[in-house]
């Protein structure tokens, strides 16, 4: 579509006070402008992810600069480029990692965060990916520094940041457990490369895991729970093991005995991604582009998609999503055709 034939007004999903998902509501708002360094995308679909969760309950604001409409990831479109990009076109089929704005028919993105639809991936598939891949690999790879042979526990299996880190931990080729809260999901995890996953409602995964290992443990935990699981995963860790904190949906706060941080020579980290600059999302990007995105036109990896919503029905997907009801991603899609 040409810049010329750009509608001025579109749908979008605004937050209309902080709340539950009934504060989610379908609005008529301008279509954005990109600036130099961004492009203007004709959403296809937008992946649904638990920070839009926060960001709707009040918790997790935009960075300074970003929209107030909801949405980390989006596949479309690209239909309108700012004067200083050169690695996507007008007409690009592209799938973007946003700071927000992506409930919505049309949003803009960094140019340096916006990756070409793997081959054989549809839109929906597409849009599920960016926010999560993103995530992992900084995190398993960059921060975790996972390596073939090593062992990765990762908590919250089914969710779609776990269902993405089974899968690139296999395609690394380190032996990888999980945990979840269902027989169904650990099932999930399982057909996904676990080579075992706990269900953490009726069986201890320390002990599960430390009996897998022979008392051994694991080189990298990943973990999106928090305070509960900290200890445990301590235990857990193997010498010179690497604990990364993602997620702290059992709280924040925690009270331990620093000395097996010590004794086993420890490195605690976490991270988030969405303040993180366009330099520094764009990086990732092109470690995903040489690393991932081959494993993702193979098949070798792939999203894991439970079911899809149209985009005026947000808040369905959320209260699936806060019901943790989900075995990988939900993705609302856009009809631009009403």
């Amino acid at each position: 579509m040409p810049s010329t034939d750009l509608p001025n007004r579109m749908t979008a999903i605004a937050i209309s006070a902080p709340g539950g998902p009934e504060v989610l509501r379908p609005v008529t708002v301008e279509v954005p402008r990109p600036a130099s360094g961004d492009v203007l995308i004709r959403i296809a679909a937008a992946g649904v992810n638990r920070p839009d969760c926060l960001q709707r309950r009040g918790m997790y604001p935009p960075p300074a600069g970003a929209s107030e409409l909801p949405g980390l990831e989006v596949a479309g479109t690209v239909v309108k480029a700012g004067a200083t990009v050169t690695n996507v076109a007008v007409g690009d089929p592209v799938c973007a990692l946003l700071a927000g704005g992506g409930y919505a028919e049309y949003c803009t993105a960094p140019a340096v965060q916006c990756l070409p639809i793997p081959a054989g991936m549809d839109s929906i598939e597409a849009a599920a990916v960016p926010e999560t891949f993103f995530t992992v690999w900084a995190n398993l790879v960059d921060r975790g520094r996972l390596k073939s042979g090593e062992r990765l526990l990762v908590h919250g299996g089914a969710s779609g940041i776990g269902t993405t880190a089974i899968q690139i931990g296999r395609a690394l080729k380190a032996q990888v457990f999980a945990t979840a809260g269902s027989d169904e999901k650990t099932a999930a995890c399982e057909r996904l490369g676990a080579e075992r996953a706990v269900n953490y409602r009726s069986e201890d995964f320390v002990e599960v895991i430390s009996s897998l290992t022979s008392g051994d443990g694991v080189d990298v935990v990943l973990d999106i729970v928090g305070a509960d699981y900290f200890v445990s995963n301590v235990k857990l860790l193997k010498t010179d093991g690497r604990l990364v904190i993602i997620g702290l949906l059992s709280g924040s706060m925690v009270e331990m005995n620093l000395v097996p941080l010590m004794t086993k020579r420890l490195t605690v980290t976490g991270s988030t991604l969405r303040n993180r600059s366009p330099a520094e999302k764009g990086v990732i990007a092109q470690s995903l582009a040489q690393h991932v995105w081959p494993w993702l036109e193979s098949g070798e990896v792939r999203p894991v998609i439970q079911q899809t919503y149209p985009l005026e029905e947000a808040a369905s997907a959320h209260v699936v999503m806060e019901n943790n009801q989900t075995i990988g991603k939900l993705v609302l899609v856009v009809n631009h055709d009403r």
